[in-house]
């Protein structure tokens, strides 16, 4: 039975996997294991496979069949059909640039838990109303980074967040250093040349060095 404190538990055991989550949009689909695994490795384990290519499902479920240690969601889920695709696929959780009412009902009987996003206090507002208490600050850099997520804290300490959009390995430790900043979300340590050139050692590297991020 979907509850607000269980699902606040579910997100949080997430997003305490690592401090980075890493947000993967995935051309090929014979990329998918290995960019996974070279993540994993490398202490990134929960990974974000965006709905913006036409492998994305077939990738999310051979990951979550073929990687273990491997929690791999999908992001970019705009509508419930995405949802129940994502669940059907084996996605771990399910991730949205924002929120709509129809989501907020379909996700309540969902199998796995989604994660909306907001930007405002209104936006927040809402989710609250829904009963959900985590959520991805989306887009974080455009919507005001770190000074928006200080600011939300303030009326809103039960929030805890996921912020995604234009941060980097130099930006992150500010994000991370905020009591309502749970992980953050980005892209940095998988460049596109590299998984253009298959390149999972230096992914791998990227990887590493983003698990090892901490609060400044």
């Amino acid at each position: 039975m979907w509850t607000p404190d269980g699902n606040a538990a579910r997100v949080d055991g997430l997003f305490a996997r690592a401090p980075v989550l890493p947000v993967l949009a995935i051309a090929r689909l014979d990329d998918a294991v290995p960019l996974a695994r070279a993540l994993v490795e490398a202490g990134l384990p929960v990974l974000e496979v965006t709905l913006r290519t036409d492998c994305a499902l077939a990738a999310i479920a051979r990951i979550a069949r073929e990687v273990p240690g491997a929690m791999v969601g999908a992001g970019t889920v705009l509508t419930p059909e995405d949802l129940i695709a994502v669940a059907d696929a084996g996605a771990a959780f399910a991730i949205s640039p924002g929120a709509t009412e129809p989501l907020y009902a379909v996700a309540r009987e969902a199998s796995l838990p989604w994660i909306p996003a907001v930007a405002t206090a209104s936006e927040a507002m809402v989710g609250l109303d829904h009963g959900h208490m985590r959520f991805k600050f989306f887009p974080a850099e455009a919507a005001g980074g770190v000074a928006a997520l200080k600011a939300l804290a303030g009326p809103f300490p039960q929030l805890r967040f996921c912020p995604t959009g234009g941060i980097d390995a130099a930006s992150a430790p500010r994000y991370l250093a905020l009591s309502n900043v749970a992980t953050v979300g980005g892209s940095w340590m998988v460049p596109a040349e590299a998984v253009d050139a298959r390149d999972w050692g230096r992914i791998g590297a990227l990887a590493r060095e983003a698990a090892a991020l901490r609060a400044p």
